[in-house]
């Protein structure tokens, strides 16, 4: 009998909910809830507050930005030379022209010496080839250092230049390499590679071939370098 009191009790404490919720249709769905739970505590799971707003909206996800990661482009330094050193590097430039020629002709020159010592008259047309190059690389030597010494501020192709004068340098030395084995006398020379005061032949032709082969890569990378 008291169970069903309390059942009863219940029934009626949810049922004077209707009668002041149907006063307002708009709190049709919310009259059974709120009466029914209206001394439910706070952290109970029937507890619903219909007062408060629809939920915030998640926030975005975090993006990256899309920046650029490239560095600008270094912007070429305006560097001012004097009047001699755009005519040393006139004459230079043009004296160049012959540095390919020079070599094809000693190539030849020297190799038809090295294969038939005794010819007065192509060992006569190899002393002049090697002038023309002595005066060639010698001019350009100093032109070239003199230019790349007043251009050492210029950070504009800094390394080809510098490469390139060290390449020159190399062959340089090499040359005079060359000039010192050479046999005193060419036409005692021999296919067998006979000395001459301790000077070989085959020495003389590997160590001029090497340096004419520096010097066309030097030569090479300044004329298409920057292509």
């Amino acid at each position: 009998m008291r169970n069903l009191t309390i059942v009863v009790v219940f029934i009626a404490a949810c049922g004077a909910a209707p009668s002041r919720a149907f006063a307002d249709p708009a709190d049709a769905v919310s009259f059974t809830v709120a009466g029914c739970a209206i001394n439910a505590p706070r952290g109970s799971v029937w507890a619903v507050d219909f007062s408060a707003g629809p939920p915030a909206p998640a926030p975005s996800p975090l993006r990256l930005l899309d920046v650029d990661q490239t560095q600008p482009a270094r912007r070429s330094v305006p560097v001012e030379y004097s009047e001699g050193y755009n005519t040393r590097a006139k004459i230079h430039k043009i004296s160049s022209y012959a540095t390919l020629p020079l070599f094809v002709a000693n190539y030849f020159v020297g190799q038809h010496l090295y294969d038939h010592p005794g010819d007065e008259s192509m060992s006569g047309a190899h002393s002049g080839l090697v002038a023309g190059t002595a005066v060639l690389f010698g001019a350009n030597t100093v032109t070239g250092v003199w230019n790349i010494w007043e251009g050492r501020k210029d950070p504009n192709h800094r390394t080809k230049r510098i490469t390139h004068g060290i390449l020159m340098i190399v062959a340089d030395v090499g040359f005079l390499a060359t000039a010192a084995l050479a046999p005193e006398s060419e036409h005692e020379g021999t296919r067998t590679m006979s000395w001459d005061n301790g000077r070989s032949p085959s020495t003389h032709r590997a160590v001029a071939l090497t340096s004419m082969g520096i010097a066309t890569v030097g030569y090479l990378l300044m004329l298409f370098g920057s292509r």
